[in-house]
């Protein structure tokens, strides 16, 4: 059982001696017994510290040669900078802020380093594992992040996206869903949806959905962009959604409850979820970057998170300067790799009994973007697994749609052929064919729209949008369908970026944090008053 209160964790102490040697400026220094890295800032009038793990996506720091005040420092992964001195991030600016160590010395004049930790959620109200029956807790992979959960005589869904695009056109599925795939969907007794990105919050589903079960429970987190904020607009008839707080059990019935916890790095959209079924945890880190800041429960049962990488226009969809062939497929090929060990690692850190990589089963599936699916190479999940069953003994598994894991079997003993059931001899596993049509259709009715006549729509459009008192020059091409659908409708820009239906040129070759993360997460919650504008332009 974990501790229910806050606790404080010594990471480092360094010998009299070691201090002493502390330099002006910044200190890199490690813990030789637990390996872990930690950067020091020295000053004349303060000492400050981090640890060295970058708040993006957990980057090691390096020295910024950059930096002739020798305040900075440059994480290997993506070039972000921090300032020590002030632990606010530098490159991309206004963006985060690192977490920072409490600073003390002992009587012995040691310098120690310690971290406050909160108490853990899910320790409250512990309850201890109980024997599973074979059958009573079965997971179904029906494809990319959607996972059928049978827990005893209760079912849960998670994240249904069956059918159609997402990311305007951009995203198809991989993997053929099961042919009952809506049967399964309205049998459930409750949804998790996790964020609004619609390969997780797909409204081409949910439509189908709707249309049998209106009044299907489904339950999200209270982030600060509400998930289902587009709702009314989509025309979806769902009458049961759930807006639950952070980090407290709900309770489903005497054997399972959930919890949704947020992200560290993205808390007010993204989250993921535990659930438990007589005391079995299963963890669901869906596409969280920092999963509740970093701290999760240790040694649950079964986990899954994404791996795949390519969720994103960088670098595919960029050009010029040092954008050629040869540094975007160098550039991949290191990111990818990057993020299979960093899976590894939190894998062989967490311990789960069993790991699944899900949540990266797409492709760029039509005609017109296959320069983008044959650039962006994707993680493969059998050579995550193989390199977390080389570094541990955590069993794996890679899902093919239909297949079904029994917990219980798999905790008894896990070379138990019935433990996972694969799909049966025949059953097709990948898609060879989508229903590009009614799809493409929807976006084209927006390209003759009459408000585009008008040139004032560019002003009345980012007038709206809100962003402001920052001077940058941003040249995007865009896909004319794409870019007048979500213009008309006030739809955030992740259908452009992550979908790849922008071409993109930058200089100076600079990520605006600010201008991104407003034009995909902050936009009005409702769209512009086109109306309005025809009558004032008429």
């Amino acid at each position: 059982m974990g501790s229910i209160e806050q606790t404080a964790e010594l990471l480092l102490c360094l010998s009299p001696a070691e201090v002493t040697n502390l330099k002006e400026g910044i200190n890199f220094v490690r813990n030789k017994s637990t390996g872990k890295d930690y950067i020091l800032y020295k000053s004349k009038s303060l000492l400050r510290a981090c640890k060295n793990m970058c708040k993006h996506q957990g980057g090691l720091f390096i020295k910024d040669i950059e930096d002739l005040d020798g305040r900075s420092v440059r994480c290997t992964k993506h070039n972000w900078k921090l300032d020590v001195s002030t632990m606010k991030y530098i490159n991309p600016p206004g963006s985060f802020c690192q977490d920072e160590l409490v600073v003390e010395e002992s009587e012995e004049n040691e310098l120690l380093l310690l971290e406050l930790n909160p108490p853990n959620p899910w320790d409250s109200e512990p309850r201890s594992p109980e024997d599973l029956a074979f059958g009573e807790v079965q997971i179904t992979y029906l494809t990319h992040a959607c996972m059928d959960l049978k827990l005893g005589d209760k079912r849960m869904v998670f994240d249904p996206w069956l059918t159609g695009p997402a990311f305007a056109r951009g995203w198809w599925l991989l993997h053929e869903p099961p042919s009952d795939w809506l049967e399964r969907l309205c049998q459930a007794d409750l949804i998790y949806i996790s964020h609004m990105h619609s390969d997780h919050l797909s409204y081409p589903t949910l439509k189908k959905l709707a249309g049998r079960r209106p009044d299907i429970p489904i339950y999200v987190g209270k982030t600060e962009r509400p998930v289902f904020w587009n709702l009314n607009q989509s025309g979806v008839q769902l009458t049961n959604i759930n807006v639950v707080p952070f980090g407290i059990w709900q309770q489903v019935d005497k054997n399972l409850r959930f919890m949704i916890l947020m992200d560290g790095i993205h808390p007010e959209m993204d989250t993921c979820i535990i659930v438990e079924y007589k005391g079995h945890k299963i963890l669901n880190t869906v596409d969280c970057t920092r999963p509740n800041g970093g701290r999760l429960p240790m040694k649950v049962d079964l986990m899954m998170s994404d791996f795949a990488g390519g969720a994103s226009g960088f670098p595919m969809t960029f050009s010029g300067g040092k954008f050629t062939e040869e540094w975007k497929a160098q550039f991949i090929k290191t990111e990818r790799k990057k993020l299979l060990n960093y899976k590894a690692r939190l894998v062989k850190d967490l311990q789960p009994r069993i790991y699944c990589p899900f949540a990266g089963y797409f492709v760029e599936s039509h005609p017109s973007d296959k320069y983008i699916k044959e650039t962006n190479i994707k993680n493969d999940p059998d050579e995550l697994n193989n390199l977390i069953k080389k570094n541990s003994d955590v069993l794996t598994w890679t899902p093919r749609p239909g297949a079904t894991l029994d917990l219980g079997r798999m905790l008894k003993d896990p070379t138990d052929s019935k433990g996972i059931i694969e799909p049966p001899e025949g059953t097709k596993i990948y898609k060879d064919s989508w229903d590009f049509g009614p799809y493409l259709k929807i976006l084209n009715a927006a390209v003759g729209d009459e408000i585009f006549r008008h040139s004032s729509w560019i002003k009345e459009y980012f007038t709206w949008a809100g962003f402001k008192d920052y001077n940058l020059v941003v040249r995007i091409r865009s896909r004319v369908d794409v870019i007048r659908h979500v213009v008309k409708n006030g739809l955030l820009w992740d259908d452009l970026y992550i979908g790849f239906q922008t071409r993109l040129q930058r200089d100076p070759d600079i990520y605006h944090h600010l201008f991104w993360n407003h034009f995909q997460i902050k936009l009005p919650l409702t769209p512009p008053d086109w109306k309005s504008f025809l009558m004032y332009c008429g």
